[in-house]
């Protein structure tokens, strides 16, 4: 297939594009500083664009089959935080300029504002907290693709992410905030980002959660 990476550059994002092209498929990366994406490929474009534009983003999308995300903006204190709504915004247009209809895209667990009551003391009372800024932008995104009938669109929610390489785990899915447990309570913290990356490229060829949001962790 051909893929435009959004957030290419990350920590998830680099993982993403490593395995879609050992996969075989045909990855335009579109970055704000390529010179931080240090692979080199036959099947990789590596192309400067402005994520908050859908005029940026349309010269990139055309013949694209799908828009895959892994952008990610860090969490403000003492303002709201954005990025993510303002992205999806330009990209959703610049994808119905383009007739890309499809998009899988990450958020996290716990992006509804009650969606954490079952999780630890430490989550619910100091983690939640502290990222609830970035958290509450990434459920107002979600709204967004929600509203949204002319998008084929998937959000892809792990927990605490670690900076480690795809496993060959099972992953266990759940069509909510968090992965629960059968009394409830949230299965596991965190996930590998390659694991990530790994379920991702896994919709390409999966029509389940074409228009939902999935929890996801391993086995």
């Amino acid at each position: 297939m051909k893929i435009a990476v959004l957030g290419a550059t990350g920590q998830t994002g680099q993982y993403l594009v490593h395995q879609a092209l050992q996969q075989g498929h045909t990855v335009t990366a579109i970055v704000r500083n390529p010179a931080k994406l240090t692979v080199h490929h036959d099947n990789l474009k590596v192309v400067e664009a402005d994520i908050f534009s859908a005029d940026s983003l349309k010269t990139h999308f055309k013949g694209q089959d799908v828009i895959m995300s892994c952008l990610g903006f860090p969490t403000a204190f003492f303002s709201s935080v954005t990025g993510y709504t303002l992205s999806m915004n330009a990209t959703m247009s610049a994808m119905r300029e383009t007739q890309v209809n499809r998009i899988i895209t990450m958020t996290s667990w716990y992006t509804e504002p009650n969606s954490g009551t079952q999780s630890s003391y430490l989550i619910r009372f100091l983690l939640l907290p502290m990222i609830r800024s970035v958290l509450t932008d990434m459920f107002d995104m979600e709204q967004l693709l929600q509203k949204t009938e002319d998008i084929n669109w998937t959000v892809v929610r792990p927990p605490g992410l670690k900076n480690l390489p795809a496993s060959a785990q099972e992953f266990l899915t759940h069509e909510g905030y968090f992965v629960p447990d059968s009394n409830g309570y949230p299965v596991g913290s965190a996930v590998a980002r390659g694991d990530v990356a790994r379920f991702m490229l896994s919709l390409l060829n999966n029509n389940a959660w074409v228009k939902k949001g999935v929890a996801i962790i391993t086995k």
